[in-house]
C-alpha cells in the first residue's frame, strides 16, 4: 500500500514539474513575444528620437510622431502608404484570380503532365523568393521595367513567385471538395466555368479567405524586393520610405528617427487588422484545411 502511494506521490510529481516547466516556457516566449511590440508601441509615444529609453514607458507620451506623419511636408507618408495600398490590392486580386483557376484545373481535371507540373509546383515553392533578387533585377533592367515601371515589375513579380506554391495549398483544400457536385451541376447543363463560380469557388472561401490576407500583406511586409526594383523616391513604399527614418537619409544622415519610424510601422498594422476582421469567419477553417491531400 505505502508503495503505490509512493509511486502516486512520484507521478504526481512529475506532472507538477512538467507542468510547471511547460508554462514557464510559455511565459518566457509571450515576454520575448510582447517585449519588442511594446517597445514599438510605446517608442511611437516618445516625443524624443531615440531608439533607447530609460524605461519601457517613457515619462512623456503625445502624439505627435503621428500627426508629423501626416501633416509635416516634410513626411511622404500617405504617398507611401498609397502606393502599398495599390500595389496590395492589385496583388490581392490578381494572385485570388490566377491561383484560383490553375488550383482548380489541378483539382479537377486530367491532363498531359499534371504531376510533372505539381512536382514542379512544389519544387518552386521551397526556394525563397529571394534566391531570384539578382534574376529578377537583371531582367527587370534588360526590359525597362524597373526604369519605367517598377510598380508592374513589382506587382508581377509578387503575383507570379506566389503561384506555386498557393496553388498546391488551394488544390488541396478543393480536392476535398466532393465531384459528385460538380458531376451534378454538369447533369443539369452547367458548364466548367458555371461549376467554377457557382459550385466550387462559393464552398472554398475559407481558403481563398487565407489567400487574399497573405496576398495583401507580401508588399507590405517586403523591404527587400522592393528596395532593389523602386528607384524613384515618388514610388516607394512603406517598408522601403520607413527606412529612411532609421538610415538617417530622411535628415541627411544627421539623426535617426526612430520614434517616427515606429508610429508609422504601427499604422501599416491598420489595414491588414482591418481585413483580418473582415476574413475572420472564414480564416479558422482556411488555415486548418488545405494540403491535407494532393
Amino acid at each position: 500500500m505505502n508503495d503505490v502511494r509512493q509511486r502516486n506521490t512520484a507521478c504526481r510529481a512529475k506532472n507538477f514539474l512538467c507542468a510547471a516547466g511547460m508554462y514557464l516556457f510559455l511565459i518566457v516566449v509571450c515576454i520575448v513575444i510582447i517585449y519588442p511590440i511594446l517597445w514599438i508601441v510605446f517608442s511611437s509615444f516618445n516625443p524624443s528620437q531615440s531608439m533607447f529609453s530609460s524605461t519601457l514607458v517613457p515619462k512623456e507620451m503625445n502624439l505627435d510622431n503621428y500627426i508629423w506623419l501626416f501633416t509635416n511636408p516634410d513626411s511622404n507618408y500617405l504617398l507611401w502608404f498609397k502606393n502599398s495600398m495599390k500595389i496590395s490590392l492589385i496583388v490581392m486580386v490578381l494572385q485570388l484570380i490566377l491561383v484560383s483557376f490553375t488550383a482548380y484545373a489541378y483539382s479537377r481535371f486530367n491532363f498531359r503532365g499534371k504531376k510533372f507540373g505539381l512536382l514542379i509546383f512544389m519544387v518552386l515553392q521551397i526556394l525563397p523568393l529571394t534566391s531570384a533578387m539578382i534574376a529578377f533585377y537583371a531582367l527587370g533592367i534588360l526590359l525597362g521595367l524597373v526604369q519605367n515601371h517598377a510598380h508592374a515589375y513589382l506587382i508581377a513579380i509578387y503575383v507570379g513567385s506566389a503561384i506555386p506554391g498557393n496553388t498546391y495549398l488551394v488544390k488541396g483544400y478543393l480536392d476535398n471538395i466532393p465531384k459528385e457536385l460538380d458531376e451534378a451541376a454538369h447533369l443539369d447543363g452547367a458548364g466548367n466555368f458555371t461549376t467554377f463560380f457557382r459550385i466550387v469557388m462559393p464552398l472554398a472561401k475559407p481558403i481563398l479567405a487565407v489567400q487574399a490576407l497573405w496576398a495583401f500583406m507580401t508588399p507590405l511586409q517586403d523591404f527587400v524586393i522592393a528596395k532593389l526594383i523602386i528607384r524613384d523616391p515618388n514610388l516607394n513604399t512603406l517598408a522601403v520610405g520607413l527606412q529612411s527614418f532609421v538610415s538617417g537619409s530622411m535628415t541627411g544622415g544627421s539623426q535617426m528617427q526612430f520614434t517616427k519610424f515606429a508610429a508609422g510601422s504601427l499604422l501599416i498594422a491598420l489595414p491588414i487588422a482591418l481585413l483580418y476582421v473582415f476574413l475572420q469567419k472564414y480564416l479558422i477553417s482556411g488555415l486548418t484545411a488545405g494540403g491535407t491531400k494532393g
